[in-house]
């Protein structure tokens, strides 16, 4: 499995996150991988085989060829059915909305076509994408597209923008209220922009950024015992841990830990 990840231009840092890029042979035996929530929309494009996408019903759909994701609130089950082949956009927690043409929370937990968001262009982007042969190529196709449809970086709350990065800096361990609080904002106020901003609540980001910083430290082996792990990234006790580790995860902390280490950083939603 090869990864990496490239920064965006200068333009597009504050929205875009990173761009990464994913290949590997076809698997004899494929196996189902967990996306763990991240609290970033992406923009995928499958130059490779399709992957099959498992609903909450233990269903299952071939993922479109190209697509954003809209932000998960839970883990996202897929699988490849062939050769990997993976061009996407990841964007920061606020980044998408000045490129979205429909509700952000509309797409939660969805995977919508490009053609659907963008109309011809959309379909036009993908062409250029998938016919591209290298990721230089396709970095700069990608960044001539989202500029060219770029409809004002100001679409931003202040407030949300501001907020977003206390999250990020206290790895998600502030209360709704101490957000608030800082953000001199009514709580109904700030989760109504954050919902139409972000698709998450202050709340749902804050799990999921903390959450993140919790599988980093899992990552890198920092840590003396999960209890241990559990306070120190200032859950409530040990029972509250579990609970939210099983619904952003799909596994128990002792179950990730023992099954899912090598999973690539892809799948943690790190860069």
């Amino acid at each position: 499995m090869n990864y990496q990840t490239f920064k965006p231009n200068q333009d597009l840092a504050t929205l875009v996150k990173c761009y990464w890029t994913l290949e590997s042979p076809k698997e004899e035996t494929p196996e189902k991988q967990n996306i763990v929530p991240d609290g970033c929309m992406e923009m995928i494009f499958h130059y490779g085989d399709l992957y099959r996408q498992y609903t909450a019903n233990g269903e299952s759909i071939i993922q479109p060829k190209c697509f954003v994701i809209g932000q998960l609130t839970r883990p996202l089950e897929i699988e490849p059915t062939g050769e990997t082949g993976i061009f996407s956009v990841r964007f920061h927690p606020n980044g998408f909305l000045p490129f979205a043409t429909v509700p952000i929370k509309e797409i939660e937990n969805t995977a919508v076509s490009l053609e659907k968001l963008f109309g011809t262009d959309g379909q036009e982007i993908e062409k250029q994408i998938l016919t591209a042969n290298i990721t230089l190529e396709r970095i700069k196709l990608i960044e001539r597209f989202l500029l060219s449809h770029l409809t004002d970086c100001e679409t931003v709350d202040r407030i949300v923008k501001s907020t977003v990065e206390t999250i990020l800096t206290a790895n998600g361990q502030l209360s709704v209220a101490e957000l608030s609080k800082q953000s001199n904002t009514n709580r109904r106020q700030l989760e109504r922009k954050f919902s139409s901003t972000i698709g998450l609540s202050p709340k749902q980001l804050s799990k999921t950024i903390r959450l993140q910083a919790t599988l980093k430290m899992l990552l890198n082996k920092k840590f003396t015992s999960l209890t241990a792990l559990a306070y120190e990234n200032e859950f409530y006790d040990q029972a509250h841990f579990i609970k939210d580790f099983i619904e952003l995860t799909g596994f128990t902390p002792k179950e990730f830990y023992r099954n899912n280490l090598k999973m690539s950083s892809l799948f943690y939603g790190t860069d």
